[in-house]
């Protein structure tokens, strides 16, 4: 492809991406496909010469689409959003383009000063304290990684770095019966071990109970553990209860426990000064991490992770060697030294975008507007008798289920609702187990859902319950 085709496919490729954005929710939800439906359908060898891109694209159209789910649909209530908006495409387009590795100061300036700088914009936006420093990682998952990594290493004074598990020692990390399976991936990657995660009992909101998470720790230390981290969630996955940070700082603090906040989620809702409650305490934990590729607009991938101590980030992850040494070393944040990767994606651009174009006050507006659509559905849900609302609403994510009178199995009664929800096309929901009943989760958080689509599909919701208990009595 030469210049000019270049600019000519581009063009039309911008259309395309328009159209998309404007027709999306007309697509069905889910995809329709079975497994292997896709692979049948392309050629098992690549091509020996280049195709035209008009080929590739009609193949797009014809293959590819019909087994994409539509994240962007603003009837995908799934999960949490893989979110995006038009200024964050923009932004990732300029990137692309761009095709910068941003691992050293000096591979682009630009990408790390921006960074340092949006972090610094973010930290304030969401009403962190001053003295957290902040580096965009790609997922939460690496970002709790690196946070178990740096207690880890911070512990035992970076030996492990340097000798491996050579002393005995038996660490143990703490985190809710709720909390996010990375932590539990993270502790295996770590060296810690599967066995010596601790899961502390939670209360009847699915919070940690900080008596509990004291109890734990000093049995460990009784039997020659040595409590390493503790992770709270403002926000878990099933349900977003918030953990009680404050409680949980004091605890890990009395007992110096690298406390890290798994806010991955729910941390955007700092942006807002009413809801800020949520994450009281957090001055005191050591790290902290938000997800702007889930609810503040910007597409994957693009996680924020906040340090209180950058020695203790860079000590655990840093490593020169000769072909890597610049003159500006001294003078500058080489975000290379702050993580896992080597290679990074300049990632701050988007992000800077998606602040500039929305601003403050625009994210705000959409948050509050996700509470107040949340708000409306629970209200609808609690004028029902055959349904319930299953867990507190902090924030989007409804957890409910259906309970007509005369149904002795409502699980799987529940999973039928949903699975023919979902089968439907005309919405997305994903489900959680608490206190052993199966539960629908629907979270309000995609960028363009608007009271419309919330209206339409509680209706969708009401018709179909009804039809399923029609057809089996």
């Amino acid at each position: 492809m030469n210049i000019e085709q270049f600019k000519k496919e581009a063009h039309q490729m911008v259309d395309w991406m328009a159209e998309y954005f404007e027709s999306v929710e007309k697509y069905p939800v889910k995809a329709k496909v079975k497994p292997g439906d896709i692979k049948a359908q392309l050629p098992k060898e690549a091509p020996e010469k280049g195709e035209s891109f008009e080929t590739i694209m009609e193949d797009f159209e014809r293959i590819i689409m019909p087994g994409m789910t539509h994240w962007h649909s603003p009837n995908f209530y799934a999960y949490f959003p893989g979110n995006k908006s038009r200024s964050s495409v923009i932004g990732e387009m300029l990137t692309t383009a761009l095709g910068a590795q941003c691992m050293s100061w000096i591979t682009s300036p630009s990408a790390a000063e921006l960074e340092e700088t949006v972090m610094e914009w973010l930290r304030d936006i969401l009403g962190l304290p001053k003295h957290f420093t902040g580096v965009i990682q790609d997922t939460a998952s690496t970002a709790t990684l690196c946070a178990i990594l740096s207690a880890r290493e911070n512990l035992t004074d970076f030996s492990i770095n340097e000798h491996g598990f050579s002393t005995g020692d038996k660490f143990t990390v703490y985190s809710s019966e709720h909390v996010h399976s990375s932590i539990d991936k993270a502790v295996r990657i770590a060296g810690i071990g599967s066995a010596n995660l601790r899961k502390v009992p939670v209360d009847q909101e699915f919070a940690m109970i900080p008596d509990e998470l004291e109890r734990m720790i000093e049995q460990d230390i009784k039997d020659g553990f040595k409590p390493l981290c503790v992770v709270s969630a403002v926000g878990t996955t099933s349900t977003t209860a918030i953990d009680p940070v404050k409680a949980i700082s004091h605890i890990a603090i009395k007992y110096k426990l690298w406390h890290h906040v798994d806010a991955a989620y729910a941390g955007t809702a700092l942006m807002l000064p009413e809801m800020r409650w949520m994450a009281e305490g957090v001055e005191m934990a050591d790290s902290f991490v938000v997800n702007p590729h889930k609810w503040m607009f910007t597409n994957f991938d693009c996680t924020a992770y906040f340090v209180k101590d950058t020695k203790a980030l860079i000590n655990t992850f840093s490593m020169t060697p000769e072909y890597l040494k610049t003159a500006e070393d001294q003078k500058v944040n080489n975000y290379r030294d702050w993580g896992i990767q080597l290679g990074r994606r300049f990632r701050a651009l988007k992000l800077w975008f998606v602040i500039r174009d929305f601003g403050i006050n625009g994210m705000q507006e959409k948050l509050r507007n996700h509470l107040e659509l949340a708000s409306w559905f629970k209200d609808q849900l609690m004028k029902r008798p055959d349904f319930e609302v299953l867990a507190p609403v902090h924030l989007n994510l409804i957890c409910f289920r259906y309970v007509p009178d005369g149904e002795d199995d409502l699980n799987s009664l529940n999973q039928k609702l949903m699975d023919s929800l979902n089968e439907s096309g005309k919405m997305f929901l994903s489900h959680t187990v608490l206190n052993d009943k199966y539960t629908l989760r629907i979270v309000f958080g995609n960028t363009d859902v608007e009271r419309r689509h919330v209206e339409s599909t509680w209706d969708f919701i009401q018709k179909t319950a009804q039809q399923l208990t029609e057809a089996i009595t």
